[in-house]
C-alpha cells in the first residue's frame, strides 16, 4: 500500500503503531512531517503537505489512540 498526504487515517494508524507511547497532542508539525515522510509506505512529495493536512493527521491519530 502506498500512502499519500490524503491518507490521514492510514497514516495515523501507522504512527500509532510506530510511536505507541507518543501523545499526538504534543507532537510538533515539523516532527510530524518528518515522521510521515519516513514511513516505509509513504510515497508522496514531501513538499505537498500543509498545516491543514498535518492537523487532519493529528486528529485521526488522536481518534486512533482512544
Amino acid at each position: 500500500m502506498s500512502l499519500t498526504w490524503t491518507d490521514s487515517r492510514d497514516i495515523a494508524i501507522e504512527l500509532v503503531e510506530k510511536f505507541p507511547e507518543t501523545d499526538p497532542k504534543t507532537v510538533r508539525f515539523t516532527d510530524l512531517h518528518r515522521w510521515v515522510t519516513e514511513l516505509e509506505d509513504f510515497s508522496d512529495d514531501p513538499n505537498r503537505s500543509n498545516e491543514k493536512i498535518l492537523e487532519a493527521i493529528i486528529l485521526c491519530w488522536m481518534e486512533e489512540m482512544d
